[in-house]
């Protein structure tokens, strides 16, 4: 067992505290503020084998563990057991997986990756595994991979934790560290700038975000979201957050409200493109509802500031929703079916039957089916039948199903490539985690 890395002058001058924070270390950090990585038994891994290709990856949990599939033949590549309800992450480098677990981040090999040599790549695979890396975090949430850098936040302790994607398996890793003045479910996300975008609550209420320069100097600031929730990137660097009556729009060094068409109109989760200003979320109406099945989702258009609402053949839910390769929106139906959106249009423009008709638990932990969309395909988990199937999105072809052994919940994916640092699609969790 390695002992304890410790932290670079760099990574400590890189350290920072948001106003009014509390300026102590608490035992999820190295003693700086800064998140140590905690290493734990793993196997040694196999030597990498050249291949000519990319090789995606898919990630899946169940009660007990976490499998690894390769997302082109859809085989069981690695399964490894880990107990608890555990939450996956694509971590941004195109090859890793970080699962928020018991004690904070776990980093999982996916088991390909790609090699930058001037003016080509060259792609290799090994045995995907759980590694011996865990990022402490007494609650750990939300993990965003944008521009380069992947931002970690800590429910429990308000600590938000920057760093390079590339060096996320780096023990060594330089990072960029802040706390919010109060612990809350929030969410932290750093541009293509510098400038860090936080979520501004408490463990009652959340109500707003602050805009921090890179040396956390506040630019910009609004309380006017309340329940703030989600985050997704239009384009390059504009920074959607979800409320209960609307959403922020944070671009330029701005920060813009968007109103919900309705009183109570709750964005909470949304997913964003590179290819497209128009971010797409959920929406529920209703403040009522124990649990409220929408049928409507919203688009948030950028460039304008505007919002509308497309009604859906069938409701859905919080892990229904992506965006393909050239920007479609994408909701995974109750009535089995992908339904593809013209973001421009805001119209349905077809239905792909992928799988059974469902409905959506009281229960947010129980498995459901869930989409995540990798190079262009977008992968649907089906837990009724321990399944899992493969869509073209631009054919609307399903082109690959596959039985599983276990029940699967979360499912992640990670291209095998260099990434563009292009925006992921939002990963964190849904508005049942207080």
């Amino acid at each position: 067992m390695r002992p304890l890395p410790t932290p670079s002058l760099r990574a400590v001058a890189l350290m920072t505290t948001l106003p009014l924070a509390l300026a102590t270390g608490c035992a999820s950090t190295d003693g700086t503020g800064a998140a140590a990585s905690t290493p734990t038994e793993a196997s040694a891994p196999a030597e990498p084998t050249e291949v000519g290709a990319s090789a995606p990856r898919l990630a899946l949990t169940y009660d007990g563990g976490v499998q690894v599939v390769d997302a082109t033949t859809l085989e069981v590549l690695a399964d490894e057991p880990l107990d608890g309800f555990n939450r996956l992450n694509a971590a941004g480098d195109g090859r890793h997986f970080l699962v928020s677990t018991q004690g904070g981040f776990r980093l999982l090999d996916g088991g390909a990756w790609a090699e930058e040599h001037g003016d080509h790549d060259h792609y290799y695979t090994a045995e995907p595994q759980l590694t011996g890396e865990l990022l402490p975090a007494e609650k750990p949430g939300h993990v965003v991979a944008h521009a380069g850098r992947t931002v970690l936040f800590d429910d429990g302790t308000g600590q938000i934790t920057a760093f390079d994607s590339a060096a996320v398996a780096d023990p060594d890793r330089e990072t960029r560290d802040l706390r919010t003045p109060s612990a809350h479910h929030g969410v932290a996300v750093e541009l293509g700038d510098g400038t860090m975008l936080v979520s501004e609550g408490t463990e009652d209420a959340r109500t707003g975000v602050r805009l921090l320069d890179a040396d956390g100097a506040e630019l910009a600031a609004s309380d006017d979201c309340p329940g703030v929730h989600g985050e997704a990137v239009a384009g390059e660097d504009t920074v959607v957050i979800g409320c209960e009556d609307g959403v922020l729009v944070v671009a330029g060094g701005g920060i813009t409200k968007v109103a919900s068409p309705d009183a109570y109109g709750r964005i909470g989760n949304q997913a964003g493109s590179a290819e497209s200003p128009v971010v797409l979320g959920d929406y529920k109406s209703d403040p009522d509802a124990e649990l409220e099945r929408p049928t409507r989702v919203s688009l948030i258009d950028t460039t304008d500031a505007s919002l509308r609402l497309v009604d859906l053949p069938s409701s859905y839910w919080y892990r229904s929703l992506g965006r393909g390769e050239d920007g479609e929106a994408l909701v995974l139906g109750t009535d089995g079916a992908l339904h593809v959106i013209d973001p421009v249009a805001g119209a349905v423009t077809r239905s792909i039957p992928v799988i059974g008709a469902w409905e959506e638990s009281e229960d947010w932990q129980d498995p459901h089916p869930q989409l995540v969309v990798v190079e262009g395909t977008a992968y649907i988990s089906e837990p009724a039948t321990q399944s899992l199937h493969a869509v073209d999105v631009a054919s609307g072809k399903v082109w690959k199903s596959a039985s599983l052994t276990v029940t699967p919940n979360e499912v992640a994916g990670v291209s095998g490539d260099v990434e563009e640092h292009a925006e992921h699609e939002h990963t964190g969790d849904d508005e049942h985690v207080e």
